[in-house]
């Protein structure tokens, strides 16, 4: 196990300014978050969505925090496990469950399917293993060239994308052009497969990477609500301030395969069971009850509501129409005359 030392923050002064209806907001939009996924996965099992399925199980405080301290209005870039971002930025599950099951009223009229969701700040999941990276980047060098002061970009990345070359180009031109870029290493230990010690000769890897790119690098602990909201408010004003870019990772771990057609056998069962000891929504339920901000029946009535909207959109996504085949080209562009 590597041993992290995390970003520090006062947790009393952190939960002060987060407050119970903070926290009470945060603890709906993991579990909408949580409900979503593991109904839209079940779908994928009866064969009612295709393609691949990346669920964000088991990370929901990292995405939650981020919009809990930055705001919808920033750019924003993901991996292709853009579910939970989407449903954060205001998409809808009913739009986004009709996009999984590839019917026309989805969120990309069926053409995207799970890897592939937007809105109007979300600049799309990306299917290309760090590919997203240099997106960001070209966004934060439009919030630079058109001096809007209020603006970042955030971009969200797995520890499998660290080792890929156009994340390093990115990271180098986002320092040299001072660009304001928040990079979130969403760090869950297995890449596709593969763990972290033996897939990267270095740990802690913010700390140590960002350096090299005269960039200032942290670890927040992504299984901790607070952590995770303390670090982001942080970064996010000291770029708005300093306009330079920061790296971060978050250490979490997902609690499924890397895909739903991954069954996980290179992870043993006690080191499964060991991750889940930390869920990042038990963590938080247990938090308000010590804080006396909520009971158990509470806490059953808001994840049976969460259920509830995500059944509704299964239910919802099943009676969507298909797209017209006819409709195959549009929005489809190719210069003219290219050989």
């Amino acid at each position: 196990m590597i041993d992290y030392s995390f970003f520090p923050f006062d947790r009393d002064k952190v939960l002060g300014e987060v407050g119970k209806e903070g926290l009470m907001e945060a603890l709906r939009r993991m579990l909408l978050i949580r409900n979503f996924e593991t109904r839209a996965e079940a779908c994928y099992l009866q064969g009612k969505i295709g393609g691949f399925f990346h669920s964000y199980i088991g990370q929901e405080a990292i995405q939650t925090a981020a919009l809990a301290t930055m705001g919808p209005k920033n750019w924003w870039i993901t991996t292709y496990r853009c579910h939970a971002l989407a449903l954060l930025l205001g998409a809808t599950p009913n739009e986004i469950m009709s996009e999984l099951f590839g019917r026309a009223n989805g969120n990309a009229k069926g053409r995207g399917g799970s890897m592939h969701l937007y809105t109007d700040r979300l600049l799309g999941g990306f299917g290309i293993v760090g590919g997203q990276v240099p997106i960001a980047t070209g966004a934060a060098f439009t919030i630079q060239y058109l001096d809007i002061k209020d603006e970042i970009a955030v971009c969200f990345m797995g520890d499998g994308a660290v080792a890929q070359g156009a994340v390093y180009e990115a990271f180098n031109l986002a320092a040299l052009y001072k660009l304001p870029c928040l990079f979130v290493i969403e760090n869950n230990q297995w890449s596709m497969g593969t763990h972290l010690s033996r897939s990267h000769a270095v740990s802690k890897l913010a700390e140590t990477k960002a350096p090299g790119f005269g960039m200032e690098g942290y670890t927040l602990d992504g299984m901790d609500y607070l952590s995770c909201y303390a670090g982001f408010k942080a970064f996010h004003k000291k770029i708005l301030k300093d306009r330079k870019p920061i790296l971060v990772e978050v250490v979490s771990e997902r609690f499924k395969g890397h895909s739903v057609s991954d069954p996980g056998l290179y992870r043993s069962k006690d080191n499964l069971k060991a991750a889940m000891e930390r869920d990042p929504i038990v963590l938080l339920k247990n938090l308000m009850i010590e804080k006396g901000f909520i009971d158990e029946e509470a806490y059953k009535a808001i994840d049976k509501e969460m259920r509830e909207i995500a059944v509704n959109a299964v239910n919802h996504a099943d009676a969507s129409p298909w797209p017209d085949p006819k409709t195959l080209e549009q929005d489809v562009f190719a210069p003219a005359g290219g050989s």
